[in-house]
């Protein structure tokens, strides 16, 4: 279960260590001059969770990763990984976690052996069998050189070198970019191969089918702010999901379908009726029960029309 608790505004804050969590974010808060790109986010991920970070362009995703990762200070509270804070205990944060940036950038006079053997020998070894089966699962040829490779290529070789130490934490900021969608495959089935071994995804994507089919909780992020932090199953739950009906004759009076509990829309053409509903349609159905019911079309809402919802515009 993911914790998300009130963050504490008192001027010093104490960042504790919750033993079960793997990820540790408290009172999270980055300013550039006049600028807040993050503003008091708390969060506590466990092992064994994909968990999807979303929001519009200039949320505050990337910032969150970069702390994350041990690349930038927070202005105010602690990122902690497994424990240890990204900042005073960086190191020790950095040995748990492979990372992948928006933007990778790799040396581009190596080849992609050249440059995976580098990051091995910084890792202080890496299980050669592991890296071998990353290579031939994302269609890698590790004899080009960087510099000479596609966009994709190049992505390629950034999600080997997260991957491959096996590390506890995956932090992963846009990682199918440029990725043809054979390999978007294979890589969801990777993610999901590190959390059912016990291991924990933090995953920011702007495709939000990819993070609908592997995350198990979402973290949604606005204007520097954690507004939303739900299970995909509870988010799909409370959206508004909409059912076609087709009646043969009779029908019943479209307002008494309006007085519904969770009804939110009704709209009548001919013998169609379509009907927005949110949550249970336990009394729509036992409504239209009593009605001859020819066709019954029930469209569940996907994760970019919940996201919508919740943005807007923005």
């Amino acid at each position: 279960m993911i914790d998300q608790r009130p963050a504490d505004t008192s001027p010093e804050r104490t960042c504790h260590v919750a033993r079960d969590s793997w990820i540790e974010l408290t009172g999270l808060t980055k300013a550039y001059r006049d600028v807040l790109a993050l503003s008091d986010v708390t969060l506590q991920i466990p092992s064994g969770v994909v968990f999807g970070y979303v929001g519009p362009n200039g949320a505050g995703k990337t910032t969150t990763i970069r702390i994350l990762a041990g690349l930038m200070r927070p202005t105010d509270g602690c990122a902690r990984i497994r424990g240890a804070d990204t900042v005073r205990d960086r190191e020790a944060a950095q040995s748990h976690i492979g990372y992948l940036p928006g933007q990778f950038v790799a040396y581009p006079d190596l080849t992609a052996e050249q440059y995976l053997d580098y990051l091995a020998h910084l890792r202080g070894g890496v299980d050669p069998a592991v890296r071998r089966d990353l290579v031939d699962r994302l269609d890698l040829d590790p004899e080009h050189r960087i510099g000479a490779m596609s966009h994709g290529n190049r992505q390629k070789v950034g999600l080997v070198q997260a991957f491959m130490s096996r590390p506890d934490v995956l932090v992963l900021d846009e990682p199918t970019t440029g990725l043809d969608p054979l390999v978007q495959r294979e890589f969801l089935a990777m993610v999901r191969e590190v959390r059912d071994a016990g291991r924990t995804v933090f995953l920011s994507s702007h495709v939000l089918s990819e993070v609908e089919a592997v995350a198990d909780t979402v973290g949604m992020l606005r204007k520097g702010r954690l507004i939303e932090v739900r299970s995909v199953a509870e988010l799909t739950r409370r959206a508004i999901r909409r059912i076609d009906l087709l009646f043969a004759v009779a029908m019943p009076d479209p307002d008494e379908l309006r007085r519904l509990p969770g009804v939110r829309r009704v709209d009548r053409s001919g013998q169609q009726v379509q009907v927005e509903v949110q949550g249970s349609t336990a009394e729509l159905l036992k409504t239209i029960a009593g009605y001859d019911v020819i066709d019954i079309v029930s469209r569940e809402p996907d994760l970019e029309e919940i996201f919508l919802g919740y943005y807007g515009q923005d």
